[in-house]
């Protein structure tokens, strides 16, 4: 008889399909609400595919939401981003794109409402006074002295704060709860404020606007979400959004869950400090691909399934931890491995010319498009009397155990020749400029028919035929040994060593390259035509990852 497979569902997965059970919910509806201030970054792809995955799961909806509040911070920029992003993610929001924004008349009735209720009360202290007002973690707040003003006044200056008559500041709207309570989210927070700001979205038409605290579960049971699912620092946060939706008499209130947030070792993910690197000009916007941004990582030429793998991987859980960026590489070069033709380039050129071969000959010699991928088949690649090699697959005076090119030794040429170096020329600077060999016809393809052996195998470009392109290589935007932020000044630790831009040698065939197209350099890495940079025949290309990582997956 065959086994049935046992299925593991995580912490949240067991909530929903308790609330099912029990029948407190007959659907599920999840959504991702992004603040568009922003680029979204790698820990937001958690977010995204954690909830677009469970309503897929339960063959429920999924809402795509701008949280869209606060009109200082907000641009149609980011909105633009954002919904590349998911969507190139692979999470499908259909036609249930919404915005918070449109909700802001029924936010305000909601406001009304508690006003009537003596929920809510107009508030004339300062922002610092408020906070002075608030306590501390240890002694509790005390009473506003507008806590205790009529219904009707309250609704006469709240309708007055919306019509405009005050300055930004003056007055705040706040929810009466309940100063004492040990939660100091629950010490009567602001609602609502004056803001006399252009909104992205609705204009002028408002000059009050929500916070979030008071929007967010509003928008959730607006929408008849179920399970409104949110990281970690919300949790404290979580009484006063059970505390709106009750407050405000809706049916059937969404349940909100908290689960650990992605962290990445010596890596930027805050958008501030983002922001701040972008604004500074120490990257190339928010795209650079040396950011986590979504969209930095879609321009190096990470793909969706490496990152939805990737949060498979990291899981879900309701403690934080901190993940190694090796495990994303790892995920990239296994869904690239299979995937990327394999082709020659040479990053750090120095000039080979074989002395003993035809002048003025070229010929066609075949390379397999993929070691690991027979499917990809073969391409021919042009040959002739003078190439380019690496730098560093020569050596004049060499270690033991060297087996690349030296004067009198002989290796293998890629798919090619055997070739012994006869000599070297050097410039000005003492530098080599040109290396001398000798090659012997009989090895075509790379084989000895007289059955010796080489030890050494190197790459090479015809330098006939070859494309002259930049190439970036790109590390750790951050100095790893002294962590992202300094203690002190909490400024952030910059690699000055993060990008290096090569005047390469490449393949031919690569002239041709479309934005995003994907290769293996051999031995140099994987590689992304870029999408920014590059121009028709002549594509700029970025290093997504290196060949080879220490990191393995950890065994059960």
């Amino acid at each position: 008889m065959e086994e049935e497979k046992v299925v593991s569902k995580n912490f949240i997965e067991q909530i929903i399909d308790k609330d099912l059970q029990d029948g407190t919910y007959d659907h599920v509806t999840t959504r991702f609400p992004p603040e568009p201030n922003g680029y979204l970054h790698i820990g937001h792809a958690k977010s995204i595919l954690l909830n677009y995955g469970l309503s897929q799961e339960y063959h429920g909806k999924f809402n795509m939401r701008f949280d869209d509040t606060n009109p200082t911070k907000e641009k149609t920029e980011f909105v633009d981003s954002i919904k590349e992003d998911i969507a190139w993610l692979g999470a499908d929001w259909e036609d249930r794109l919404y915005f918070a924004s449109n909700y802001f008349q029924q936010m305000y009735e909601c406001a009304l409402f508690l006003i009537r209720k003596g929920k809510a009360f107009v508030c004339d202290l300062s922002a610092e006074e408020i906070r002075e007002y608030r306590g501390t973690l240890t002694e509790p707040g005390k009473n506003s002295p507008y806590r205790d003003r009529s219904v009707e006044e309250n609704l006469e200056l709240f309708i007055g704060m919306k019509e405009g008559k005050y300055e930004d500041g003056s007055r705040v709207l706040r929810a009466k709860i309940d100063m004492a309570s040990p939660n100091i989210n629950m010490r009567d927070p602001v609602i609502y404020r004056v803001a006399h700001e252009t909104h992205h979205n609705t204009g002028d038409a408002w000059c009050i606007y929500p916070m979030y605290d008071f929007a967010h579960p509003i928008e959730d049971a607006i929408e008849h979400v179920t399970h409104s699912i949110c990281t970690l620092e919300f949790e404290d946060h979580c009484p006063l959004y059970d505390w709106v939706v009750r407050e405000c008499e809706f049916e059937m209130p969404p349940k909100q869950i908290e689960f650990a947030k992605l962290y990445l070792k010596n890596t930027v993910t805050g958008k501030r400090y983002i922001k701040k690197l972008v604004e500074q000009g120490q990257v190339d916007g928010w795209d650079d691909p040396r950011l986590v941004t979504i969209s930095g990582l879609r321009r190096r030429g990470y793909t969706p399934e490496s990152i939805r793998k990737f949060v498979e991987l990291v899981g879900v859980s309701k403690s934080n931890s901190v993940v190694d960026p090796a495990m994303l590489d790892y995920c990239l070069r296994e869904d690239l491995k299979l995937k990327a033709p394999r082709v020659m380039a040479v990053l750090h050129p120095v000039k080979l010319v074989i002395d003993n071969y035809p002048e003025g000959q070229t010929e066609m010699l075949e390379a397999a498009n993929n070691l690991e991928n027979e499917e990809l088949g073969t391409r021919e690649v042009p040959f002739s009397r003078e190439l380019w090699i690496e730098q560093e697959d020569f050596m004049e005076e060499p270690p033991k155990k060297y087996f690349r090119l030296y004067p009198g030794n002989e290796v293998r040429l890629m798919n090619a020749y055997f070739v012994t170096c006869t000599g070297i020329e050097k410039d000005d600077e003492g530098r080599v400029s040109v290396i001398h060999c000798d090659y012997d016809p009989a090895t075509r393809g790379g084989n000895a028919p007289d059955g010796r052996k080489v030890k050494g195998t190197i790459h090479w470009v015809d330098a006939s035929t070859a494309l002259h392109a930049k190439v970036r290589v790109y590390n750790s935007l951050v100095d790893e040994e002294k962590g992202v932020y300094d203690e002190e000044t909490g400024e952030m630790n910059l690699n000055p060593d993060s990008l290096e831009i090569c005047d390469a040698y490449l393949e031919q065939s690569l002239a041709k390259a479309e934005p995003y197209d994907r290769f293996q350099f051999v031995r140099n890495g994987f590689f992304c035509a870029d999408a920014k940079d590059s121009l028709p025949g002549a594509p700029v290309f970025n290093r997504i990852v290196s060949l080879k990582s220490s990191f393995k997956l950890p065994t059960a």
